[in-house]
């Protein structure tokens, strides 16, 4: 089936939210409208909008210059299997002694590593993004240097690549894997299953650390959150709250001009820098709770 989109910018969350919702009154009506913030620092959002029929251009048009937006873009996507694209194209990822794949490159594992099957569904998390290599890095780098905590929480997991990397070298940990959508929950749980990390790592649905298995569990000695920007600073007195004393957290899924303004959240949250690593425009962070 094909799909058309109509994507455009405009400043200001009130004025993105107003315009998505006039353009979810068009005939033909769109099957979704999104709104996302552009993390950049410019200010502006996307709004998004899906249609299975050619949309009104011209309406959309007008739409735009009512709201102050710029001229809708829009593009007609192929009919494309795009999770089977996917699976054909990634290529595996090394981190350190972990070595991230598809079932497809099942025959490339090398001896001596830590393999970690990923399968590309429609949750983030297969460690080609720059965010969950540096975030596997991290680790691999403290792990090596001694660390063996034995309580991890991976908050936001999507593909729960950062909990069964934990759960691979530290077998005798608890290791709890946790995310606000209850299908990336489910690929969690299909994830663990394909590593056979079944008993092993425990998924919950839950937004941040708001879930009674968490409480219970905490404090955790080692917590990865691979979320964006917005999230992990609301996050960051929670984070303190369910951390050991000395406990670290490996945060992602920030871009590199957000990296001060995350440290400073938890810095006043009362953490400390003690890594970092920028991987192209994305930055890893490693902050130690005082």
């Amino acid at each position: 089936m094909t799909t058309y989109t109509a994507l455009t910018t405009i400043t200001g969350e009130d004025a993105a939210e107003a315009l998505a919702e006039a353009v979810e009154k068009m005939e033909p009506e769109p099957t979704g409208v999104g709104v996302f913030e552009i993390e950049d620092g410019s200010g502006l959002w996307e709004v998004g909008v899906y249609f299975i029929e050619p949309p009104n251009e011209v309406l959309l048009d007008v739409l735009a210059m009512a709201f102050g937006a710029k001229p809708f873009l829009v593009s007609e996507l192929p009919d494309i299997d795009w999770v089977a694209k996917v699976r054909r194209e990634l290529s595996p990822v090394e981190a350190g002694r972990f070595f991230v794949y598809g079932s497809h490159d099942a025959d490339k594992v090398p001896e001596g590593r830590v393999a970690l099957q990923i399968e590309a569904t429609v949750a983030f998390g297969t460690g080609h993004h720059g965010t969950t290599l540096g975030c596997l890095r991290a680790f691999d780098r403290l792990f090596e240097e001694g660390l063996r905590p034995a309580r991890v929480a991976d908050i936001g997991c999507g593909t729960s690549v950062l909990a069964m990397a934990a759960a691979a070298v530290l077998p005798d940990a608890l290791v709890i894997a946790s995310d606000i959508d209850q299908v990336a929950v489910d690929v969690a749980r299909a994830n663990v299953a394909i590593n056979q990390m079944d008993g092993r790592i425990e998924c919950l649905e839950a937004a941040g650390f708001a879930h009674p298995r968490l409480a219970e569990a905490a404090p955790f000695d080692l917590v990865f959150a691979n979320i964006l920007k917005g999230p992990l600073i609301e996050l960051a007195p929670s984070v303190g709250a369910h951390l050991q004393k000395g406990g670290l957290a490996i945060l992602s899924g920030l871009l590199v001009v957000q990296a001060e303004s995350v440290t400073a959240a938890y810095v006043e949250a009362g953490h400390s820098l003690v890594g970092r690593e920028d991987i192209g425009e994305w930055s890893t962070l490693v902050l130690k709770r005082e």
